[in-house]
């Protein structure tokens, strides 16, 4: 019988023991490759008989794990929790629930709505609560949804323009821009400044306001 074989291998069969073979069912090789020893357990040494010829080949296992399969079970078990989106009060989880129902990284959202990755953690983060519309509609086209999906009902207060509402409250019970900011304790500046929607109201005032 002539065998065919070279340095490397010699070496190989020359060291560690001879274990039990995860490769002894040889229907799953091609050619008929057969385990003869493992050398430890990422390396083997298999063999083939071809024409009288005994051929030898390392076998090296590569075991890795893959980053992109944890987020999807992370997305996964969240609208498994979380089945109905409407039932989602913050934008944040919104946000996170239409992402992983379309299989998007945090990545990608953020490049599509034109900010930077870091920026986008905050708004699934629930660390903030108002968010810029342009970007809340640049989402929602890229989920497919109407923006409405996307807002909470302070947000959607903001969308819908605070000044005239805001307005017609305060009108609607007869006071002043002065009476009005007295009620709720800020000066009458602070609410021609809403009414004229150069300053934001904050959630906290929109809450004891609403």
């Amino acid at each position: 019988m002539y065998t065919k074989t070279n340095p490397l291998i010699t070496a190989l069969l020359k060291q560690g023991e001879e274990n039990q073979a995860p490769f002894s069912d040889v229907r799953y090789y091609p050619h008929k490759w057969k385990w003869l020893r493992s050398i430890n357990k990422n390396l083997f040494i298999l063999y083939r008989t071809v024409n009288g010829r005994t051929y030898y080949a390392p076998l090296f296992v590569f075991s890795f794990s893959f980053l992109h399969f944890c987020k999807l079970t992370e997305g996964q078990r969240f609208l498994e929790e979380h089945p109905n989106p409407e039932e989602l009060y913050h934008v944040a989880d919104k946000l996170k629930w239409y992402r992983y129902k379309n299989m998007l990284l945090q990545r990608e959202v953020a490049e599509y709505a034109g900010i930077d990755r870091t920026t986008y953690i905050h708004y699934e983060s629930k660390e903030i609560n108002s968010y810029p519309a342009d970007k809340l509609e640049k989402l929602a086209e890229l989920f497919g949804i109407n923006i409405d999906d996307l807002l909470d009902d302070y947000n959607r207060f903001i969308y819908d323009g605070q000044g005239w509402q805001i307005r017609k409250l305060r009108k609607s019970m007869g006071l002043t821009q002065y009476q009005f900011g007295k009620l709720y304790g800020v000066s009458a500046g602070a609410v021609k400044r809403w009414e004229s929607e150069k300053v934001r109201v904050t959630k906290g005032t929109w809450e004891r306001i609403m």
